[in-house]
């Protein structure tokens, strides 16, 4: 209902790239520029420095920001009072949610909240943990589901369950038949590790640390962003790695890969951020209420993990 201009403007600030705002409104790049360009022309003015292919705000583009972010605040609460009125819970719903969360738990539980409430229109943005409590923290999301307690003093943060993360490695491998390692067992092999600003990375490092062993002296082979290419790592046989046990379910089955736990256990907190200060509507509340309710029933047991499929191992 706001303009369409402030909401396009708006975005392009927050992303500070023509390019990434469009991404994030699911519009062309020509079309967020003539949406800006419309707004300058309104203001007589610039908006934005534009040099070498990178943005700044202008001294207007600022003060202009300001009260944009008032009034789709106060746009997005006005539709939502109404439609708690008339007993409607509808509307857009900015979601992020780390790597972990989006790509293993959290799409049959979007798929059951979105059968609950048709009307809802959730966007999903997957980024890593201290992203998306970034953008959670500057309104740019609703809420947020995270690997680790956010230390973003202006978010409240929930605890939703316990994930559990174990070592991983190929069948082959020499610890593959331990019935659990400890921190410097695994500081004496090649390491295939998540990348610095992952909830994973910042668990494991703190692991290592309680432990009596310094992350930087661990043989890391390589640094990845993803889950699937750690797992292809691995199963190559070209270190061992520490994944939440729900990622590995499959290959476990299969028998690709070998899930042995950690001693002592290492779990976690999957965690839901929100900015206390932004209006809580009937909508986000009841997507907090259903997320909550549906990650108590997330918990993966470790033990059966390391059970593969009858046939199957190798």
């Amino acid at each position: 209902m706001a303009d369409r201009r402030l909401q396009v403007f708006y975005t392009v600030a927050k992303q500070l790239s023509f390019t990434k705002a469009a991404d994030v409104l699911y519009m062309t790049q020509p079309a967020v520029t003539f949406q800006v360009k419309q707004l300058e022309e309104h203001f007589n003015t610039r908006l934005f420095e534009r040099s070498h292919g990178k943005i700044s705000m202008t001294p207007v583009g600022d003060l202009v920001l300001g009260y944009a972010e008032r009034i789709l605040d106060l746009t997005a609460e006005m539709e939502a009072r109404v439609g708690e009125l008339t007993g409607q819970v509808t509307g857009p719903l900015m979601i992020g949610a780390s790597t972990t969360i989006a790509e293993y738990l959290l799409p049959r539980i979007l798929g059951e909240f979105k059968e609950r409430f048709p009307q809802v229109q959730a966007r999903l943005t997957v980024a890593n943990s201290e992203t998306v409590a970034a953008k959670v923290s500057d309104h740019s999301l609703d809420v947020g589901l995270i690997e680790a307690p956010s230390h973003n003093p202006n978010l409240t943060t929930l605890a939703c369950c316990e994930d559990e993360l174990v070592m991983i490695c190929s069948p082959n491998h020499a610890l593959a038949s331990r019935s659990s390692v400890n921190a410097r067992d695994i500081a004496d092999q090649p390491y295939v590790s998540r990348e610095h600003g992952s909830g994973t990375r910042e668990v494991v490092d703190d692991f290592f640390k309680n432990h009596g062993v310094n992350p930087d002296d661990l043989h890391i082979e390589m640094e990845l962003g993803s889950r699937e290419a750690i797992k292809g790592a691995v199963e190559a046989n070209l270190g061992v790695a520490i994944m939440s046990a729900s990622t590995v379910t499959k290959e476990i089955q299969l028998g690709t890969l070998v899930a042995v736990p950690l001693n002592p256990r290492l779990t976690r907190e999957l965690t839901m951020v929100y900015a206390p200060e932004k209006f809580r509507s009937k909508l986000l509340d009841a997507f907090i209420s259903f997320v909550d309710n549906k990650f108590q029933q997330c918990n993966v047991d470790v033990v059966a993990l390391k059970r593969p499929l009858k046939g199957r191992s190798r």
